[in-house]
């Protein structure tokens, strides 16, 4: 089974589309290119079935939000969408977020960060031998059921990959930890724990009697109550590491 990403770039000129997808490919992702046309983008993403589509919020017969509209109208499981748009406007954001995009990424951008991006947001199943910090902490944040579209749940990924990769952070949460993040999403300290909070609560209420006790081993109704965030991000930070050391051994075997 290919566990690479599949990414549709909804763009196919030379200088743009195929050099992103080049780069993608080069970061690990199975990333094509298709023209910037809805009907052409529409029709990959039902034959294709990719996990992420990268595309402009501007199409040349119509824009984006009617190819998410058109594409949840034909399909039960659609693919995670990461809309690009030179223009930084909230209140565009919040619609092309209600209208199910997982991501509003503002150009110019990093392919790193594009490449990071996909990994947050993607339906793909895991490979159990895994060794990818990125999409196992995707994963285990996918099955407490926190919505990729919430900035908490953008803000908590980053929080829990910076902690898997630096335990020392965890000691300094607030001075350290918030400000990492804060800097990383241009915003501040103080909405990054609110945010990341309501992810957990989010994740708390959503996550299941199942994924709650394997994780923290209890149920929802016996736990002494929600754990707070630093809780949460080191016990999942933890898991995190030990479980790429266990798939480490594995591959190594």
């Amino acid at each position: 089974m290919n566990n690479k990403i599949k990414v549709l770039i909804g763009d196919d000129t030379a200088e743009y589309g195929v050099k992103i997808a080049s780069q993608l490919r080069e970061l690990g992702l199975y990333a094509y290119t298709r023209r910037r046309d809805g009907a052409i983008l529409l029709d990959s993403i039902i034959r294709d079935k990719p996990d992420a589509v990268v595309t402009d919020l501007t199409l040349q017969d119509s824009d984006a939000i009617l190819l998410m509209e058109q594409a949840k109208n034909l399909m039960k499981d659609i693919p995670a969408f990461i809309i690009i748009s030179d223009i930084r406007n909230n209140y565009i954001e919040r619609q092309v977020i209600e209208s199910g995009a997982s991501y509003y990424l503002v150009s110019p951008f990093e392919n790193d960060t594009l490449c990071s991006i996909i990994k947050s947001v993607a339906k793909k199943p895991v490979n159990p031998n895994c060794t990818d910090i990125e999409i196992l902490v995707t994963d285990i944040i996918h099955k407490f059921g926190v919505p990729a579209h919430i900035k908490g749940y953008h803000y908590l990924r980053s929080a829990i990959l910076k902690s898997a990769t630096n335990e020392k952070i965890l000691d300094s949460i607030t001075k350290q930890l918030y400000p990492y993040v804060a800097k990383e999403y241009q915003t501040t300290p103080s909405r990054v724990e609110r945010a990341i909070r309501h992810a957990i609560e989010i994740a708390w209420d959503r996550g299941g009697a199942d994924v709650i006790n394997s994780y923290f081993g209890c149920s929802s109704d016996s736990y002494r109550g929600r754990p707070t965030n630093s809780e949460f991000i080191a016990l999942i930070s933890d898991r995190v590491r030990l479980q790429i050391k266990m798939n480490n051994k594995n591959i190594n075997m």
